[in-house]
């Protein structure tokens, strides 16, 4: 897909995509996260992602909402363990409007005390929320063992302790040191000229003080594979596998992408899902999943099933891992998969809103982004012997990580 750079004097990059619709998409994502929060601050940068939308230095919380919304625009924003990203979709007239949006809550947030103390309750309901589900509460567990010692475990939303001791001084801080403009990207997918919309980027961001401290983000170590059951009062077992595994910046990435779609990814013809949901009919949901990240990433399996039925959804699950390992994809079968993978991926590009930031996060890790063609090309290279090297690492039973939450026995 074509698309064009400016970076402005102070360092922000702003990315334009064509696009030949009445409906517009942006984003602003700074490359900070969960992983850059001080010690005992689990949660901070999710905090600020909140009090971002309550008060600035000209705007109230109402005025802030009702800005997009008043015209029919979705205006939303999320926090992972590497990114902040502010969201919009909106009619195309409206790009002004949004980019000087995006400035105001970035740049020019006041954190009012007594919002503070609101959002921490709104955050602490969204904390008990998440333990209410405990298909959700066993991720954040399991990278919190995966990750031990390292900011990368901790919780994206941090934890009762944390939250209720975060202070203003805590927010100011935070973001002076993490929100760099030299690693912030505004992302544009519209139906404008690159030239305009490289000048509302200089209008809106130029002023922008710029702020480049060197980003200190420790790698984790790989530690011994741990097995850890915890008993909770819920119906069903619910279980997380895996390890540390390739970054983002590894030549193998694309080889583990393909391998974990065809194992236990998106769609109903996966190995995990033919042989364990409809073969058996063991678990409801059972999936695999890897995330890269800057200097490592993840790759996992979970499913969850009533508690008599877990060690055999245990031996099934290592039972094709083994056989995936023995006997490695041939060159049919690696093409059928490569097949379904791309077309899966070029479906994907329908997504407006997801492309533009994933475009964006591009941008932020490789400084370049990927046209289709390019991204299939690396999918075509993954070769048979580079996906059994591939399974044979990661499709490792001794090598996996295993955390259970199982019901407490009555």
């Amino acid at each position: 897909m074509e698309y064009n750079v400016h970076t402005l004097a102070n360092g922000i990059r702003v990315l334009h995509v064509p696009s030949a619709s009445t409906i517009s998409h942006a984003c602003i994502i700074v490359n900070t996260g969960s992983r850059d929060e001080p010690e005992q601050k689990a949660g901070l940068a999710h905090f600020i992602e909140h009090l971002i939308f309550k008060r600035t230095e000209k705007r109230s919380t109402i005025q802030i909402l009702n800005r997009l919304e008043s015209v029919g625009a979705d205006l939303n924003a999320y926090t992972t363990k590497e990114y902040t990203c502010v969201h919009a979709s909106f009619l195309n007239p409206y790009l002004d409007r949004t980019l000087e949006l995006f400035n105001d809550i970035i740049f020019h947030s006041t954190f009012p005390e007594e919002e503070l103390d609101k959002e921490k309750g709104v955050i602490l309901d969204e904390i008990a929320s998440y333990l209410d589900q405990p298909e959700e509460a066993i991720n954040d567990d399991f990278e919190d063992m995966l990750f031990d010692g390292n900011p990368l475990g901790n919780n994206i939303l941090g934890t009762t302790e944390t939250v209720n001791n975060f202070t203003r001084e805590d927010v100011i801080n935070f973001r002076n040191a993490n929100y760099r403009t030299n690693e912030v990207v505004v992302a544009v997918l519209g139906d404008y000229t690159f030239k305009n919309v490289a000048r509302k980027g200089n209008k809106y961001f130029s002023d922008v003080k710029e702020n480049s401290p060197v980003i200190n983000r420790t790698k984790p170590a790989v530690l011994r594979p741990k097995i850890t059951e915890i008993y909770k009062p819920i119906a069903q077992s619910h279980c997380i596998l895996g390890m540390q595994t390739f970054s983002t910046h590894d030549e193998q990435k694309a080889g583990l992408m393909l391998l974990n779609n065809y194992f236990g990814g998106n769609g109903m013809s996966s190995v995990l899902n033919l042989q364990i949901r409809e073969k058996y009919g063991i678990a409801y949901t059972i999936e695999s999943n890897f995330s890269p990240l800057s200097d490592t990433g993840i790759f996992s399996i979970y499913f969850g099933t009533d508690k008599e039925k877990h060690e055999k959804a245990l031996s099934l699950i290592f039972k094709e891992m083994k056989k995936l390992r023995d006997n490695p994809l041939n060159d049919l079968q690696l093409q059928k998969a490569k097949n379904k993978f791309i077309g899966q991926i070029a479906l994907s590009e329908e997504n407006r809103i997801g492309l533009i930031i994933s475009m964006a996060k591009s941008l932020i890790d490789h400084n370049k982004i990927d046209s289709l063609e390019q991204v299939f090309q690396k999918i075509n290279q993954v070769t048979t012997t580079g996906i059994a090297q591939i399974a044979n690492d990661v499709l490792n039973v001794e090598q996996l990580n295993i955390f259970t939450f199982s019901p407490i026995l009555e």
